[in-house]
């Protein structure tokens, strides 16, 4: 596949900008022979041992959704399959805002981080990479009720308000885990970086919604297990993909907790491994609790405290009003009555009307360029609300289009201006009145004069949902995406891409192809050049085992050295040499 292919999935053609600006080439051919390696070791060590500790649906996935154990998955590979199960894939440079990771999700589409963990890292890594996202996330959503959970979680998570803390805390998380899994990055560098996160996390106060429900994500989603807390299974992500963990996270050293929304409150710690996991009874039970948790958001609550949330945010969200009028910008004010009822509000900056997220004609961010204000509420010594009006009670109250009109809120908020004309709902009810030459008075304080201009009265008494983003994808440029942070490329040394080559010759002897070198040629070049590699002899004893006894004499013999000296890697290269002797078989197609 070329990495100027197009990748196909109509899925993705749906993607509004704002989220394909995320997207890259996957750039398969940067993927080398000690990549390849890497992922054909997790995948058949994980294939080896996870069916007795996966939940069933991880090697059903494996089989339907065609992820190769003996190579790297192209993209172009994945779409072709994950098109029969409802969903698609997309490529994107490391880490992206938690907003767009769960809108991704709501539209069906896995992310995919493209790069792949260091042989250093092979059984932990905390920057997402393809094992994590291709081997751990993909197969699982093939059962229906999980794929069903992430669409909903998706769903809700992206409108998620997070403080400005969230968004400092997301730019210094990525960047730790891209030095961490970068090439030769001095330790101080790292240290400091993991001083900045630390600081972050020191920081008290009370969590965001977004990290909440990034909580209840990480718990679920990346490191979830299903079934009873004497016999769980895993189908969370981070497990699946994580050699080391999902065998701890199976022994007592791991407290298990029975799931529930509560797990929200529940932080943890991306580069260390976790000391407590969740286990819920089945995926319809982490619908129920999602639901629970939605009921506390903004998003269904609304009111004074959701809009003070977005406040507080200084981002881009949206407010809707019990009219269905939908305001979206950066808000930046409100004044509340002695029931702490909204009853004034303010953006700045550009702002967008909608209806049923769809901007409403002559109301986008074109009019509202430096913001929007209105006053909302129930009309002073009247018992109707101004939306629920008739044409006669209108009239009644003397709104007349081209009739100068004063009247007075509940709250004292007043309002003078000549009446221009009404916007109506498909209802028929009015959520908007149009005025000139306005003023707006709050106990003698001038809150707006419109010298020149209309001015615009958002009509409603109430809020009824505040969440992040706009209301309609379409009303804002949001094209602008620029992490402070990007991923660290490696460049190889001679040496480096002279192992390389040694990779890839074993490879294609594996595979039946010509190869530089014989394998006696690599292990003996393995021994002067690279002495303390593992993983290429573990690959070369898989071939030599039973049909070259001299040679795997020899290979044993420098991999149990290598034990000896590097005693963290032991395990790795008996698990390495216990696969070999078993031979497992690919259940899955060639995807690349």
């Amino acid at each position: 596949m070329q990495t100027s292919d197009v990748i196909s999935n109509p899925l993705l053609e749906k993607l509004p900008p704002h989220l394909k600006q995320f997207i890259k080439p996957q750039n398969y051919e940067a993927y080398t022979p000690i990549d390849q390696a890497v992922w054909r070791y997790v995948m058949r060590k994980n294939v080896a041992s996870l069916p007795a500790i996966a939940h069933s649906s991880y090697l059903e996935g494996l089989q339907k959704t065609g992820i190769s154990l003996e190579e790297i998955p192209s993209m172009y590979g994945m779409n072709r399959i994950l098109k029969d199960i409802g969903w698609a894939a997309v490529a994107v440079d490391g880490f992206i805002p938690p907003n767009a990771f769960m809108e991704f999700q709501a539209y069906n589409i896995l992310v995919i981080a493209s790069d792949i963990r260091k042989l250093e890292n092979i059984e932990y890594t905390p920057a997402p990479d393809i094992i994590h996202e291709a081997a751990g996330h993909a197969p699982i959503i093939a059962n229906p009720d999980y794929a069903q959970y992430l669409k909903r979680f998706g769903k809700i998570g992206c409108k998620a308000i997070s403080s400005k803390r969230d968004y400092e805390m997301y730019e210094a998380v990525r960047k730790l885990s891209i030095l961490k899994e970068a090439k030769d990055i001095p330790k101080k560098i790292i240290a400091a970086a993991e001083r900045e996160v630390e600081e972050l996390q020191n920081k008290k106060e009370p969590p965001s919604e977004m990290a909440k429900i990034r909580n209840l994500h990480w718990w679920t989603v990346e490191y979830g297990l299903i079934g009873t807390i004497e016999n769980p299974k895993i189908y969370g992500a981070g497990l699946l993909s994580s050699i080391g963990e999902s065998k701890l996270c199976m022994t007592n050293k791991v407290v298990k907790h029975t799931y529930s929304a509560k797990a929200a409150l529940q932080d943890f710690d991306i580069t260390q491994p976790q000391p407590q996991l969740f286990v819920t009874p089945d995926f319809a039970y982490l619908c129920q609790e999602l639901e629970e948790f939605a009921d506390t958001m903004a998003l269904r609550k609304g009111g004074h405290r959701g809009l003070a949330k977005l406040i507080a945010s200084e981002n881009l969200g949206t407010i809707e009003l019990n009219t269905g009028l939908q305001i979206s910008g950066v808000f930046s004010k409100m004044l509340t009555d002695e029931d702490d009822q909204v009853i004034y509000f303010e953006t700045k900056g550009e702002t967008a009307l909608s209806y049923r997220e769809k901007e409403l004609i002559g109301h986008g961010t074109a009019t509202y360029k430096n913001g929007f204000i209105s006053p909302i509420g129930k009309l002073k010594g009247s018992n109707l609300l101004i939306e629920d009006m008739s044409p006669r009670d209108l009239k009644a109250y003397n709104f007349y289009e081209g009739k100068f009109l004063e009247f007075e809120y509940e709250s004292g908020i007043t309002l003078a201006g000549t009446i221009v004309t009404g916007t109506r709902n498909v209802m028929g009810s009015l959520i908007i009145i149009h005025f000139e030459e306005c003023e707006v008075f709050y106990h003698g304080e001038l809150l707006f004069k419109s010298n020149s201009g209309n001015f615009s009265l958002a009509i409603g008494s109430e809020i009824i949902s505040a969440y992040s983003g706009p209301a309609d994808d379409y009303s804002f440029n949001r094209i602008t995406h620029v992490s402070s942070t990007q991923t660290i490329k490696p460049h190889y040394s001679e040496k480096e891409k002279e192992l390389h080559q040694l990779y890839q010759s074993v490879r294609n002897i594996r595979e039946g192809k010509n190869a530089m070198f014989s394998l006696e040629a690599t292990f003996n070049l393995l021994q002067k050049f690279h002495p303390m590699d593992w993983l290429l002899n573990v690959e070369i004893y898989e071939l030599v085992h039973l049909s070259n006894p001299s040679l795997e004499k020899q290979v044993l013999t420098h991999l149990n050295d290598l034990k000896t000296k590097e005693p963290k890697i032991a395990t790795l290269i008996d698990s390495g040499l216990t696969i070999s002797r078993n031979q497992t078989t690919s259940p899955a197609s060639n995807m690349h």
